[in-house]
């Protein structure tokens, strides 16, 4: 087994477990994300919209946060805000998952506080390469 191989299953093995809140008003997008997550080990948590994913995170603060930004009720942009004016979340990794691949969305996105963006449509890869970015402490 080469290095590179061998750094990966390290990191698979370290992203193992991690609790995911999934922010999504598509049921579709939220059934395709937790699938992938829930098969990679994860413990996955659903909100439609915005107003359920700050009632969700009442019950505890998950590992990371994917967090769509066009919704009803509340938008991406707007949770993130609320996330980040609690003390205890100010280092909750929260990835904007959106259609939205414009400069000024992705700006906007860091401006309400978010750790990254990820742009719709995007493949398996793209996510579990976002969640090594997050998740896994620097080396």
């Amino acid at each position: 087994m080469d290095e590179i191989s061998r750094q990966n299953e390290i990191n698979e093995t370290r992203l193992t477990g991690k609790r995911i809140l999934v922010v999504d008003d598509s049921p579709t997008v939220r059934k395709l994300i937790s699938g992938k997550l829930e098969k990679s080990g994860h413990v996955v948590v659903c909100a439609s919209d915005g107003v359920e994913a700050l009632e969700q995170l009442e019950n505890g603060l998950p590992d990371l946060v994917l967090l769509d930004i066009t919704m009803p009720r509340m938008d991406g942009y707007e949770v993130c805000k609320q996330i980040r004016s609690n003390p205890q979340a100010k280092d909750l990794p929260v990835v904007m998952i959106s259609g939205k691949d414009g400069f000024f969305d992705k700006v906007r996105g860091r401006m309400a506080g978010s750790t990254g963006y990820v742009t719709k449509p995007f493949g398996p890869e793209t996510l579990m390469k976002a969640l090594e970015t997050y998740l896994l402490p620097e080396a």
